[in-house]
């Protein structure tokens, strides 16, 4: 990457809020961030809600993040901008609001600044001279960001084919004491945040015989949210391994992001929903199959070098339920092949 002229000694990036699925997917920013302002101190607000940066992936932005600022008192509305500066007024070199309302990023220019770039009103309300060219706007958020980065700096930057979360050594031996090892491994994913974005049980169930009768070991993903999955899940598929509840890995550790990291780098392959576990699974560099119904790819899909998507669309239909299991082995095969 070249080096930027524009060298700002502080940096505010004002975002709404961070899920484990959207802030995986914007630590390839981070990283492009510092690596074009190596010595400034970044701050990062988040005015719609927490921030996983200053929670469970905290020890994933160290050296990227300076601060982290949730719940930040940015308005959203237009009522609210004339009551007092946000941020207590404070002054950053550099603001990159990746927000799209522009009463946000109108309340952030009363902040004291050299520099401000924002998508708002097609990029309109950026500082003079960091306008986008016109055009189509990138339909992934992870483009988005970066291309209000090349706005800022001035320079080109390029959009990276995957984004590795790196785990302790310690970790990864842990959970390899979980799995088999000399024997494929596929991943099975059931849940999501919503029920709507879930490809129906059976067909999980259906697809982990397969992977048995393949001899290859399904390698079930529950999360705390599905905890009692388990029990019918076992009886349905016996030959299943339910690692993330083996008290051998979880024990003194809890379920946190790294664990699912380290143990998806054991695996051949996962398939998932639309959640977090895919972005988790890409974070450890295996081949990911996420499954889309109603909701599209184009622009929360993880970040990875080798996978895929398949979207009922493309299967002739709309639901989750519509994505056949015939086409989900078939994708399985072809990435373990």
């Amino acid at each position: 990457m070249r080096t930027a002229e524009f060298q700002p000694r502080t940096v505010l990036v004002h975002v709404g809020l961070d899920l484990i699925g959207d802030g995986l997917l914007k630590m390839p920013f981070l990283r492009a961030l510092r690596d074009l302002w190596p010595q400034a101190r970044v701050t990062w607000a988040a005015s719609q809600g927490r921030s996983v940066f200053a929670g469970v992936l905290a020890p994933a932005v160290a050296g990227l993040i300076d601060e982290v600022i949730e719940q930040a008192d940015v308005p959203t509305r237009w009522g609210d901008l004339l009551r007092s500066r946000p941020l207590d007024g404070r002054g950053f070199d550099l603001i990159i609001d990746t927000q799209r309302g522009p009463a946000a990023t109108l309340a952030l220019k009363r902040l004291p600044h050299r520099r401000l770039v924002s998508p708002a009103v097609r990029g309109a309300l950026s500082s003079w001279g960091c306008r986008p060219a016109k055009g189509k706007r990138p339909a992934a958020m992870l483009r988005q960001m970066l291309d209000l980065l090349e706005q800022a700096a001035g320079v080109p930057v390029p959009t990276p084919d995957q984004s590795l979360i790196p785990v302790p050594e310690e970790l990864r031996a842990a959970t390899a004491a979980v799995v088999p090892q000399g024997v494929p491994l596929v991943g099975l994913a059931p849940g999501a945040g919503g029920r709507h974005k879930c490809w129906p049980q059976d067909s999980f169930v259906a697809l982990a015989r397969r992977q048995a009768e393949a001899g290859r070991v399904p390698v079930i993903l529950l999360g705390p949210a599905e905890l009692e999955w388990q029990t019918a899940l076992q009886e349905q598929v016996p030959q299943a391994l339910f690692p993330l509840q083996d008290p051998r890995l979880i024990d003194g550790r809890g379920l946190t992001p790294f664990v699912t990291i380290a143990l998806a780098g054991h695996l051949h392959a996962v398939v998932c929903n639309d959640a977090g576990v895919g972005h988790l699974a890409a974070a450890s560099g295996t081949p990911v199959v996420v499954l889309y119904g109603p909701t599209s790819p184009k622009k929360f899909a993880p970040l990875t070098r080798r996978g895929c998507v398949i979207t009922a669309q493309e299967c002739g239909g709309s639901a989750m339920a519509d994505i056949p299991v015939a086409v989900v082995a078939d994708r399985i095969n072809a990435l373990l092949a």
